[in-house]
């Protein structure tokens, strides 16, 4: 094996703006993505794989709400909604990746993992409940509901008077699954893991493993288990070629090769959009600070074009 790759798939990577989820357009976005990974296998990269779950676990809180409206079905907790989302995406990307790999006539065993990821229960997060999931609802809705379950709302960012539910999004600090991981793809094997960022718990006093209602950032995540496996090098693939500085104002401007003391200077005064391109630059800086070699984000198309130019590369100094 001649380097170790982690690369994290955006959403647009199997399910994009304009589409409505069906399994044939996700099915159909997944080869896209995956065909242009076959020259990181076929340069004798080790591959680890991790996928968003945004729009999949959303759906499945949906399934949750009706199911239980309408025929009083138990609903499942927000972790096993990121479980079910992880082994539905992760068969799907790994069938996938098989037929790709057959149709180059690459020869590898691909392993899908449920990864548990730990999270500190003190993290500030749980007091500023940020990240919204599931579908929208009206003020009455969420209203009843804040009193039934106690779940948290805040305004929805695309539907005028409708309110989603918020939940922490806590930082990960340890990937549960990692030597497990590690030992997989040293022996040649592609896995997938840490999906949706993975599933969040911590272990109380009693060193029990406990759950609670979060969602991890899937960048973060996929940077510090890039971190915890001793990886070279970590690819975020997202749905734009580029960084830019100041993305849709007039100063906009392309950043195509960042150093770490440059890339830090402009996350510090504000320049990347906070909740999009703020935490991918985030899990870079903080790979290659840890020890990686190269951080890249970039869509997947460019992944195969090595001139600077068409990739951004944080390196740290």
């Amino acid at each position: 094996m001649k380097k170790l790759a982690v690369v994290a798939l955006g959403g647009n990577a199997l399910l994009r703006d304009n589409e409505e989820g069906t399994i044939e357009q996700q099915e159909l976005n997944a080869t896209e993505t995956v065909e242009n990974l076959v020259h990181l296998i076929k340069d004798d990269y080790g591959l680890v794989i991790t996928h968003g779950n945004g729009p999949q676990v959303g759906n499945i809180l949906m399934q949750n709400d009706a199911g239980e409206k309408m025929y009083h079905i138990a609903p499942m907790p927000l972790d096993i909604c990121v479980a079910d989302s992880q082994g539905g995406i992760g068969y799907m990307v790994e069938r996938i990746i098989r037929n790709v790999l057959n149709k180059h006539g690459i020869r590898k065993n691909v392993i899908t993992m449920v990864t548990l990821v730990e999270v500190n229960q003190k993290d500030p997060a749980f007091d500023n409940p940020s990240k919204r999931i599931g579908k929208t609802y009206n003020v009455e809705e969420a209203d009843k509901l804040h009193q039934e379950k106690k779940w948290v709302f805040k305004p929805s960012a695309k539907t005028k008077n409708g309110f989603r539910r918020v939940v922490p999004s806590p930082a990960p600090v340890n990937i549960i699954n990692k030597e497990t991981i590690e030992l997989l793809v040293n022996n040649g094997n592609i896995v997938i893991a840490a999906g949706g960022g993975g599933i969040p718990v911590y272990y109380d006093e009693e060193e029990n493993m406990r759950t609670l209602d979060a969602v991890i950032d899937k960048d973060r995540a996929s940077g510090l288990l890039a971190h915890n496996i001793g990886a070279d090098e970590l690819y975020i693939l997202t749905d734009v070629p580029f960084i830019y500085k100041d993305f849709g104002f007039p100063t906009q401007e392309k950043l195509e090769f960042l150093n770490y003391a440059d890339a830090l200077k402009y996350l510090e005064i504000g320049t990347f959009a906070e909740g999009t391109m703020e935490p991918k630059i985030r899990a870079c800086l903080d790979f290659i600070k840890n020890g990686g070699k190269k951080s890249v984000i970039t869509e997947a198309k460019k992944l195969e074009d090595k001139s600077f130019g068409s990739k951004i590369t944080l390196e740290y100094e």
